[in-house]
Parts: structure tokens; sequence; C-alpha cells
């Protein structure tokens, strides 16, 4: 294992050997089926999750990749109509997916309407209940909470060899990954105060010489939820299944951004295989009669590039170059496939 830099100066432990890269780490890490990219928004991430899912499926592997962020764009470097279809397939072996959120909600809202009707044997869900749950639905919360709930679903399945996961922008990626220690926190003090309330209740049926107390219906829920947080946190934490790599590119605020984020994400447990430099400029340019603009950049980047191998060394895994148009289509992901991977299997 290497180390690379994390936030204040402490080194973040990655899982990428000495030298390797990015097509040896797969192939000597194959344990290795959740594939997270993440980075700050706009670097890439969508397209090397695209690109990695296509390497994967002309190896033979069944691949899924999905996102969670409302503004992903798997439709478009697809080129097919995924938005709130389930896995769409868009080649042998490669499905994606995007997830809609608002979906989500309202299925979430009927299964608690149709919980509510059963529990407490209503034939009609109270008004103040409606305009609670009509509330709480409007919450922030709700839409991350319905979105980590179908990143459950997903990722419980096991249908897939590989499970690529892009990532929304790191400050939100940072929330999703906590949540499940938020979650599990909160409802396990919930459950120790419902299971004191069911021994009061026991205790006094008893006293009355009544028969037990039914079947907690509530603890019994709040027991299955905490379940399936417990399994994706113990997903997105497995240093044994899991591999996230962060996307940068050559630029100082984005370098220091990383290093932070780094060091955060090692304190929640998630396994940093190692780094991507994207847009890097070729040298090729150098050579050739440039705008002085561009050969100034080119000079900024030899700098942050000598930076990127200071301070991550060996844990970065692939550069891939500056392109002269967007990443769209099979065609542009199978190129793109090829500059991180190599041409061959």
């Amino acid at each position: 294992m290497t180390q690379a830099p994390a936030a204040g100066g402490r080194p973040a432990t990655t899982l990428a050997g000495p030298s390797e890269s990015l097509a040896d780490f797969f192939r000597n890490h194959p344990e290795r089926r959740y594939i997270m990219f993440g980075g700050k928004g706009g670097l890439g991430k969508t397209t090397f999750s695209a690109a990695t899912g296509y390497w994967l499926a002309r190896q033979g592997k069944r691949v899924l990749v999905f996102s969670v962020d409302p503004q992903a764009s798997l439709s478009d470097i697809f080129q097919a109509d995924i938005f709130g279809k389930g896995p769409v397939k868009v080649m042998d072996n490669l499905w994606a997916q995007e997830i809609d959120a608002d979906r989500h909600i309202r299925e979430y809202q009927d299964e608690v309407r149709a919980k509510i009707l059963d529990m407490y044997g209503l034939d009609k869900v109270p008004e103040e209940i409606e305009d609670y749950i009509a509330a709480a639905s409007a919450e922030p919360a709700m839409e991350e909470s319905a979105i980590f709930d179908s990143v459950v679903d997903i990722l419980s399945e096991g249908e897939y060899d590989y499970y690529i996961y892009d990532l929304v922008p790191l400050g939100h990626a940072l929330y999703y990954l906590s949540m499940a220690k938020v979650y599990d926190e909160w409802i396990g003090k919930i459950t120790h105060l419902r299971e004191e309330m069911r021994e009061y209740e026991e205790v006094a049926a008893r006293m009355r010489r009544e028969k037990e107390v039914a079947e907690d219906q509530i603890l019994g829920e709040l027991q299955y939820i905490r379940q399936r947080i417990n399994a994706a946190s113990r997903i997105l934490t497995d240093r044994e299944r899991t591999a996230f790599f962060f996307v940068l590119i050559p630029e100082q605020m984005i370098l220091l951004d990383t290093a932070r984020a780094a060091g955060m994400f090692a304190r929640f447990d998630v396994p940093i295989a190692g780094y991507i430099v994207n847009r890097v400029l070729p040298d090729s340019l150098q050579d050739q009669d440039i705008p002085t603009y561009l050969r100034n950049r080119m000079e900024m980047q030899r700098g942050q590039l000598a930076q990127i191998d200071r301070d991550f060394g060996d844990s970065v895994l692939a550069r891939v170059p500056e392109l002269e148009r967007d990443v769209t289509g099979l065609e542009m992901i199978e190129r793109v496939a090829a500059l991180m991977y190599g041409n061959g299997a």
C-alpha cells in the first residue's frame, strides 16, 4: 500500500501497489466489485465510470454503472434514454442506471400510508397525517434518504460482477457516506427507547394477567431499516470488496480540495484505491505553433503535475490527456477506456 497526503498533512492509505497501473489494479484485485469514482463536479467522474464499465464489459464481466446525481449525465454519455428506467442495457455485459429520486419519494409515501393503514386498522389515512407526509417529503433530506435507500436496493441485489457508482460531487458524497453512521446511531437510540417501552408494556400486561403484548411492528420496522443501512455501510466501506478512485485535474485548488477530501474519506473508512489525473495537456503541443495562453497553461500544468507526483506518487494510477471534444457515444467511451487501461484486455 502507498500513502497519499490527507487533510492536515496526515497520510491516507491507498490500496494500490508500487508503480501499479489502473489495469493492474483490477487484475490484481478481482474481488473489488464495488467501484466508486469521486471528486469535485465537472472533472470527469461520469466519463471514467462509463469507460471503466466499458473496459470490464469487453472482458466478459457483467457491469452496472449507476448514478445518484440529479445532474448526472449517463444518458448523455451513453446517448441512451436511461433516467428513471431502471438498469438499461447499453451494450453486451454493460447496463446503466440513473435514479429518479422523485419517484422513490412517491413510492416511499405510498409505503408509509400502507403501513399506517395496516398498523392502526384504518380505512383512510387521516388528513393531518397526509399533511405531515407531504411536508416531510418536501424536505431536502427526504430526497437524500430516497436516493440512499435506492442505493441499498441496487447494491444488495448482487446481480452483477461489478457495480460502478458514479458519485455526486465531494461534499454530497461525504454526506452519503456518513449517512449510514448517522442513521445507525439515531435508529439505535430510538430502538433502545422502544425496547424499554416494550418491557414496561409486558410487565404491565403480566400484572393485569393479560395475554402477552402483541408483536411490536414499529420496533420490527426500525430493526429492518437498521439492517439495510448496516448492509449498505458494510459495502461502501468494505476494504475487501470496495475501491474508491479520486478524479482530479492539474490545478492548485483541485489538488488542495482532493487532499482535504482524502483525509475526510479516510476517517469514514472508505477504501481509497488511488487517483486518476484528467485533462493533461499533451507534451506534443510544445513543438507546435500554439497560442501564448495555451503555452502558459502547459507551463502551469507542469508545475501541478510535479506536485501531484510529489504528493500522490504511486497512488496515481492513470493520466488521461485533454481531448478535443466531449465524450459521448460508445466510440468515444472506448477511446477513453484505451487511454485509462491500455488497448489490451
